[in-house]
């Protein structure tokens, strides 16, 4: 069988909830396990995040997977409904909204019922992609209290640059939403404003929700350490190792050259190696030669272009490896913030982008 799998570290990922608590420890956690859990398998990720005060997904399909698969915690739907036909479902299922635009309005206060709806109304304090405006923000607010079907109500915003420690933007955002919602009623409404930089980078955007994405998977969100270090200088552990195997080598001389398009070329003598895994698999193809590969306790760089189905890694004159190894892509031995780099991407692309082929492994303990 192709040894290409993603292994998922559920101690890891309950180490670093613990650490997420102890930043932000008069905070209550929203997990986001939109987009698959960032490709980590969301129904499982769901499953383990019980002490979690509720999950964030971004639609109504994501939400409906974790209820009917026995998640009971609280599940906000962080675009809100796309249309007024979800909202039966999202009664159903007991989700909570979050309002960001007039025409949900619209359709809320047209409900009639017994049923209640938790909502969080959403200002746009400077990211621009969601949210009323800070002057709409009075008037959205007041028709949602006026309404019988919602059962409760927080503010929500979002940071545009919390990944940079230096930018002022963060600030301004935080003093913006502050005005906007009145220190009278940032007494009354519970506020959510930290995503995962924001929890390590920024604590005057706690408030008494955070809504941990990333960090929970053991990456760094900061544009600095997607460049100088990772999430395990923050304290925290990756839950998603990517490995394959090699499975074939050969010797090839000065000059020769590897790959499609003829895009290596060899100094010297040397082995190459070819291991299991490539674009297919989500493995970024604008990785460039020399981007490192973790083989038998070394790193390893790439000779030639990523292929569909395999890479090419030149092994040097002398080596000890043979087929079968083990090769990490990304994960506990090789930081995934450094292959982002190099591929001139960010992480939250790599591991949203594993394909269905790849196999996944869940360890529950230590000793899995």
């Amino acid at each position: 069988m192709r040894a290409t799998k993603a292994i998922i570290d559920i101690v890891a990922l309950q180490h670093n909830f613990k650490m997420i608590k102890s930043l932000a420890p008069k905070s209550k956690i929203m997990a986001i396990l939109k987009a698959n859990a960032y490709g980590h398998g969301i129904l499982q990720m769901g499953r383990q995040l019980s002490e979690a005060s509720c999950i964030g997904v971004a639609c109504l399909q994501e939400a409906i997977i974790l209820r009917e698969g026995g998640v009971k915690t609280d599940i906000v739907l962080l675009e809100g409904f796309f249309g007024e036909d979800e909202i039966p479902a999202i009664i159903d299922y007991g989700f909570s909204l979050v309002v960001h635009q007039n025409n949900q309005l619209a359709v809320l206060e047209k409900l009639s019922g017994a049923h209640k709806i938790p909502v969080w109304l959403k200002v746009d304090t400077g990211m621009h992609r969601l949210g009323f405006a800070p002057e709409e923000s009075e008037e959205a607010l007041n028709r949602l209290k006026n309404m019988s079907v919602v059962e409760s109500i927080g503010i929500m915003s979002h940071l545009a640059c919390a990944d940079d420690p230096h930018s002022s933007m963060t600030t301004n955002q935080v003093r913006l939403l502050k005005k906007t919602i009145g220190k009278s009623d940032q007494d009354h409404y519970p506020i959510s404003l930290a995503n995962s930089a924001a929890i390590l980078a920024w604590p005057e955007t706690h408030f008494q929700l955070v809504r941990p994405g990333l960090l929970l998977y053991g990456v760094s969100p900061l544009l600095a350490d997607n460049l100088l270090s990772s999430g395990q200088n923050h304290g925290l552990r990756p839950v998603m190792t990517l490995v394959s195997e090699l499975i074939a080598m050969r010797q090839i001389k000065a000059g020769e050259t590897v790959s499609y398009g003829a895009s290596w070329t060899a100094t010297k003598n040397t082995w190459i190696g070819t291991i299991g895994i490539g674009y297919g698999d989500g493995y970024p193809r604008s990785l460039p030669n020399g981007s490192p590969v973790w083989l038998n306790g070394i790193e390893v760089p790439i000779a030639g272009r990523v292929s569909m189905d395999m890479i090419t890694v030149d092994l040097g004159e002398q080596t000890n490896a043979s087929i079968g190894d083990r090769a990490v892509l990304w994960g506990s031995e090789l930081p995934i913030e450094k292959i982002a780099a190099a591929a001139g991407t960010i992480p939250y692309e790599l591991l949203c982008g594993i394909t269905q082929r790849v196999a996944y492994e869940y360890r529950l303990s230590e000793n899995d």
